[in-house]
């Protein structure tokens, strides 16, 4: 999903800042949004170590001069019984997928502050408990996806009056490299298809274009916001 949502906000005009743990991808984006005429630049970036946010942040200000957009879409997923559990998978992926939106959060208010405007867009998931649902063999990703959800609403009042929104997209199974395992298991993918009343997968761009929207001044009266993209998954 972070290849279409830079593609999408770079076509719409964005200047993108591409980053990634690996180089090469990002510059794969990179070189796919300077194809179809857009300005973008690739910044090899772990989002667990604090110093490389920093300098990630630090770039995109000195190139563009300011900031206006943070995606935080970074997250792994690994299925794993509760009680075989151990501490170590836990940590790095509540380190990857809440830490790093903390962090990256956190860097780029700073310099949204500065300039009393911006827009902070988290990337959930349905399998964030309460108002989505909880999903057996992942309770640290949705551990990680329900904190995504809380510090978000608590960041929206806080940041609020620097005119810094921010909000939250849970989406449902799209079609994705994260999604390939339940797509390689015909009953898991029979069971998954039969709970979503519009019976598929969702497409990346199904949740790019509502980045767009929470991006866009279409979207200015609204900060605290969580919401599903999941072909009616949550509803049914």
């Amino acid at each position: 999903m972070g290849r279409t949502h830079a593609l999408v906000l770079a076509k719409a005009g964005a200047k993108v800042m591409v980053s990634d743990i690996s180089q090469e991808d990002c510059q794969k984006v990179v070189d796919e949004i300077q194809k179809q005429g857009g300005e973008a630049l690739a910044v090899k970036c772990d989002v667990t170590k604090k110093q490389e946010i920093e300098a990630m942040v630090k770039k995109a200000v000195e190139k563009w001069g300011r900031l206006d957009i943070l995606v935080n879409n970074a997250g792994i997923v690994q299925f794993k019984p509760f009680l075989e559990l151990t501490e170590e998978e836990w940590n790095r992926t509540l380190d990857i997928n809440l830490k790093g939106y903390f962090l990256c959060s956190q860097a780029c208010a700073k310099e949204m502050v500065k300039q009393k405007s911006g827009v902070i867009i988290n990337i959930a998931s349905v399998a964030m408990g309460q108002i989505g649902m909880g999903f057996p063999g992942i309770s640290h990703y949705c551990a990680s996806k329900g904190g995504i959800v809380a510090m978000a609403e608590a960041l929206a009042l806080e940041l609020a009056p620097y005119n810094i929104r921010v909000n939250t997209i849970a989406p449902g199974a799209i079609d994705t490299p994260m999604a390939e395992s339940t797509k390689m298991d015909p009953k898991a993918l029979e069971g998954t298809l039969a709970s979503i009343p519009m019976h598929r997968f969702g497409k990346p761009e199904e949740v790019s274009n509502l980045v767009l929207f929470l991006a866009s001044d279409e979207s200015s009266y609204m900060t605290g916001s969580t919401v599903v993209v999941d072909g009616g998954w949550v509803a049914g």
